[in-house]
């Protein structure tokens, strides 16, 4: 019967350093794509406003149309009017009613001038919206071609990255494997905390990677002898040595672009 291989302090280090490899891509991956959803939404947001302003200005524009139309109505009616009241007039029996039907016609000539009045204002104000409209339409224009692309960038990303992602899911839980559960939960506790993701770092220029605080001699010793996981006392983070983060790099770079093709 073959005797199970014992996993040393140095298996587990180099299984930790996969891990955050591997975790590390796939944060990398998802802040990528995690940013496009962001930019497609708020440009859909933007497109919805600007489908509404548009609206309301072609809807203004309509109602000052439609208020036009009714002052040469009013016209229409005013020089009906008149021409009723230039008939009676051939036709009254005293100056009174003369009067009275000369005032009608007056009535009635102011009332075509008020009319012809608004119908001006009214046409200036659809000149000034009819420009307004154009602009919005142009704006609007512009940005649908900015959604499509984004959401075709968006398509194309996640359509690209879903097969890395799934390789990478599945390595990520083989490294995980060879770590003991209660190393994982610690190094899933410190990733959580962590503002970047990392829970695994290795040592560069004496100090821990990502920071200035430097590490007492003995403990780099320590951490190069690769005898036992060593935790930074100022990050949190689990240590292990450049030659080491180095080494695993390479063979997961390697291993990894076998795995894409």
């Amino acid at each position: 019967m073959a005797k199970t291989k014992k996993t040393t302090p140095e298996d587990t280090l180099r299984a930790l350093y996969d891990l955050q490899i591997i975790d590390s891509k796939i944060d990398k991956m998802r802040e990528v794509r995690g940013e496009l959803p962001i930019e497609v939404q708020a440009l859909e947001d933007d497109l919805a406003g600007l489908t509404s302003r548009v609206e309301k200005i072609q809807s203004e524009i309509d109602d000052s149309e439609n208020s036009i139309q009714e002052k040469k109505n009013t016209i229409a009616e005013a020089k009906e009017a008149i021409k009723k009241y230039g008939e009676q007039q051939k036709k009254v029996r005293n100056n009174r009613e003369f009067d009275s039907l000369n005032k009608e016609v007056e009535y009635q000539e102011l009332e075509m001038q008020l009319a012809e009045k608004r119908i001006k204002e009214f046409g200036f104000k659809i000149e000034g919206k009819k420009e307004r409209l154009a602009e919005a339409e142009e704006i609007l224009k512009q940005q649908k071609k900015a959604l499509d692309a984004k959401k075709k960038e968006l398509k194309e990303i996640v359509s690209e990255t879903e097969k890395e992602e799934d390789i990478l899911l599945k390595e990520s839980q083989k490294a995980s494997n060879k770590v003991e559960d209660r190393l994982l939960r610690a190094y899933n506790r410190i990733r959580t905390a962590s503002k970047n993701g990392l829970a695994v770092v290795p040592v560069e220029r004496g100090a821990s990677g990502g920071s200035f605080i430097k590490i007492p001699p003995q403990t780099q010793l320590d951490i190069a002898a690769r005898k036992r996981i060593i935790i930074d006392e100022h990050s949190g983070r689990i240590l292990v040595d450049s030659l080491l983060a180095d080494e695993q790099s390479e063979k997961m770079t390697k291993k990894l672009n076998k795995l894409f093709k």
